[in-house]
């Protein structure tokens, strides 16, 4: 579906008009947006706007890393936002001059439609011209990334005071998978990142003081949504560390606990096992209070080691 804004001269604004009046009609600028075109539609990137095929080869084949591309009468951005539900990044492109504006997405684009609204809203807006609407493109699409950081920072606190007080596998296998996630955003955060520190420091993107501003304002949004992503990433790390360092905790008191008992097993079972022998020269087999006797001294050497093994404290720094 193709939709199409324009501005005149005379400052009003026109929408949903076909292509080919744009030539006829001698518009301020004008906007076109290429919302999941069809194949038919992707061909007017050509054969209507006559754009560099290598522009058109990077909108239409696999997804592209977010760039900036100067060409002789436009220039051309691909930038990433981020679908809600899978964390995926989707691609868009803007073609931009100081005449026009064309948007491509093979997939919906919320923010666009927001965009739209708010250009039909605001007339302010229109006499800023192209520039100004490559910024707000820019700029809802990055503001959208907010959400997402803000709804796994929330997820990972709660998941934090769980693994204080118990060791959780469930909880970890959670943390891990918000550990991809954040790997995710990060993978398309920081090249949106490089991308808005090229276009502020790039001599052929021409930009006002006050365009410059907006821009930065965009640039300082990614910063912070880096430092808070690698923020998220350092606390799922301490989250794993600390629940390894719990679980060797629980594994050596179950490890001392057994040692314990295998220690104090071992002289009983060694005495037992003498005594199991039946030979005719043993003469305590044959006393009449040897087996209480016997088993007296058991006890008593079960006794001594318990009391050895607490004067060294073992029941103190290893708890099952």
């Amino acid at each position: 579906m193709i939709r199409t804004i324009g501005i005149t001269k005379q400052q009003q604004l026109l929408k949903d008009f076909p292509l080919e009046i744009i030539e006829q009609h001698e518009f301020e600028w004008y906007w076109v947006d290429f919302n999941c075109p069809t194949i038919e539609e992707e061909s007017l990137l050509d054969t209507f706007f006559h754009f560099h095929p290598l522009a058109i080869e990077d909108c239409l084949l696999r997804l592209q890393r977010p760039k900036l591309d100067f060409y002789d009468d436009f220039h051309f951005f691909v930038i990433h936002r981020l679908n809600a539900e899978t964390l995926a990044a989707e691609e868009v492109n803007i073609f931009t001059s100081h005449k026009f504006i064309v948007t491509f997405h093979k997939n919906p684009a919320p923010e666009i439609d927001k965009l739209q609204k708010m250009l039909e809203n605001q007339s302010k807006s229109w006499e800023r011209g192209t520039i100004y609407l490559t910024y707000q493109t820019i700029d809802k699409i990055v503001d959208s990334y907010f959400p997402l950081v803000y709804e796994i920072e929330d997820h990972l606190n709660v998941l934090e005071d769980e693994l204080t007080y118990q060791s959780n596998v469930n909880a970890m296998k959670i943390v891990f998978e918000f550990r991809s996630d954040l790997l995710d955003l990060r993978r398309t955060i920081l090249p949106m990142r490089d991308l808005l520190y090229r276009i502020l420091n790039s001599y052929r993107f021409s930009l006002k003081k006050s365009e410059r501003a907006y821009f930065g304002d965009i640039y300082d949004h990614l910063l912070k949504l880096t430092e808070m992503v690698e923020s998220n990433r350092e606390l799922t790390a301490d989250m794993r560390d600390s629940y390894m360092a719990i679980s060797s905790s629980r594994m050596n008191g179950i490890m001392m606990t057994l040692t314990i008992v295998s220690t104090i097993f071992i002289p009983l079972t060694f005495i037992a096992g003498v005594y199991g022998m039946n030979f005719d020269n043993m003469p305590e087999l044959h006393g009449r209070y040897s087996y209480f006797i016997i088993l007296a001294i058991m006890i008593i050497i079960a006794i001594l080691m318990l009391i050895i093994f607490k004067l060294k404290g073992w029941f103190k720094l290893f708890k099952p």
